[in-house]
């Protein structure tokens, strides 16, 4: 009796596998995405979804502890979002929208390392040589030992590899890659699969420290399967709009160190540079104005003073708009509401957007106090002093609580020239700035 075939379906979107086809992937929600694989794909997906080796469990007090080997970029923001720098034998994915500057920091680096002697391959499947050489020229990345490679072919990749030792690749970009032994197109899920796979087994084998650019979809994930995430060891998007000068490159995954800190760059004409004087970019110290107010965030273990911008309207619609960017409608709503019942604000019939300012997304709570002296300032049209910050977290019930590093926030506050802080309790340590304790909403309208 002939062996009966077996089936499987994969969606194209997110890399999800079924025996059975579906109209609308359960995993990501796409519709019409699955495709039958053959047999040859069939032997892929169980070759990179299971583990390649026979392995027994071992003591974990008999295992020894690894030391983690770095070298530096000679590029202080991308080596704090690394975790120090770069580590032999690393899969970096670096995703973002097209024009934030994916190539062109890339670019940059693998001249920076190849100006340590180190030789670096520049592999790009979407540009040719001579585009890549203007770019390098602008960039002042014309050095030795940066090697660069028009193609897109896998096979020829890895043969270039046996031409001298390379200790760091980049790969512009994962979806223009296509291996010869899979019968799919380029940038399929099948094809993203199998060639991250391979990288990871070089990168492991020969220590080489890979960056590999990865398209994003509309959505803003990285383009192609969800186990490319997970077989990479660092994770990094670009945030910014391609029309502004600041870019900030965020850690989600890195197996080597903390992914709460961020590198922030500024485009020039020269190409992305470490942003200078970070805090003051994001305030303008020009003259008090209403709906204006200053907050210290944290972003990792970096304090930055920002400015929360608000604008209270008059609106004859029945449903008032509430939009806020940089921060969290959700928890806007929440203020609003927490505004109305407490203090008695009708805003009610008015339209409210908040704006953080510099392209910085607000993640935490502390900026809280923040928002709402900033709804209150334009509200009543009265100006807050450019010397004030507001630090704290609102609760439902109307009371401001504590946020951690205070102190930190506290010297960054100092450091940019501010004399008044506005906290839920003075901190424990003398600080060099004016502290005032409010534990309640309603004494936030004392300072209006």
């Amino acid at each position: 009796m002939a062996k009966k075939k077996t089936t499987l379906f994969e969606c194209q979107h997110c890399g999800f596998t079924t025996p059975k086809w579906m109209g609308k992937c359960t995993n990501c929600g796409g519709w019409d995405s699955f495709v039958e694989l053959n047999e040859q794909q069939q032997e892929i997906v169980k070759l990179t979804t299971s583990p390649s080796s026979i392995t027994k469990a071992t003591e974990i007090t008999k295992i020894q502890e690894e030391t983690i080997q770095r070298y530096s970029t000679d590029d202080m923001e991308l080596d704090m979002v690394l975790g120090g720098g770069v580590v032999p034998g690393s899969l970096v994915l670096i995703g973002g929208s097209p024009g934030v500057g994916k190539s062109t920091l890339l670019l940059k680096i693998g001249a920076n390392l190849a100006l340590q002697n180190r030789n670096v391959l520049y592999v790009s499947g979407e540009e040719s040589q001579g585009q890549i050489k203007l770019r390098a020229n602008r960039l002042g990345a014309t050095v030795d030992n940066l090697y660069l490679l028009a193609e897109i072919r896998l096979e020829q990749v890895l043969s270039e590899l046996h031409e001298r030792a390379y200790e760091c690749i980049i790969i512009d970009s994962i979806q223009t890659l296509y291996s010869e032994t899979i019968a799919s197109a380029p940038g399929s899920v099948t094809q993203v699969r199998q060639i991250t796979f391979d990288l990871m087994r070089i990168a492991k084998e020969r220590r080489i420290a890979i960056f590999i650019i990865g398209h994003i979809t509309k959505e803003g994930s990285i383009a192609g399967p969800r186990v490319l995430e997970h077989m990479v060891d660092v994770v990094l998007y670009f945030e910014g709009d391609s029309s502004q000068e600041l870019r900030i490159l965020r850690g989600f995954k890195n197996r080597f160190g903390a992914t709460s800190e961020i590198g922030v760059f500024e485009m020039r004409c020269e190409g992305l540079v470490s942003a200078k004087n970070l805090s003051s970019r994001f305030f303008n110290r020009a003259k008090s104005q209403s709906g204006s107010a200053l907050t210290v965030v944290m972003e990792g273990s970096r304090p930055i003073v920002l400015e929360v911008q608000a604008l209270v309207s008059d609106t004859h619609a029945p449903n008032p708009k509430r939009q806020a960017t940089g921060f969290d409608t959700n928890r806007l709503n929440m203020l609003l509401a927490l505004l109305e019942r407490k203090l008695e604000i009708p805003l009610n019939s008015y339209d409210v957007f908040v704006n953080i300012t510099g392209g910085i997304k607000i993640t935490e709570t502390s900026a809280d106090l923040a928002i709402l002296a900033a709804i209150i300032s334009s509200f009543r049209n009265r100006a807050i002093s450019k010397e004030t910050v507001f630090i704290g977290e609102v609760s439902l019930v109307g009371d401001i609580r504590e946020v951690y590093s205070l102190d930190q926030r506290l010297k960054e506050a100092h450091s940019q020239q501010i004399t008044k802080a506005l906290i839920p309790k003075k901190p424990l340590e003398k600080t060099a700035i004016k502290c005032y304790e409010i534990d309640e909403v309603n004494k936030l309208l004392e300072w209006f």
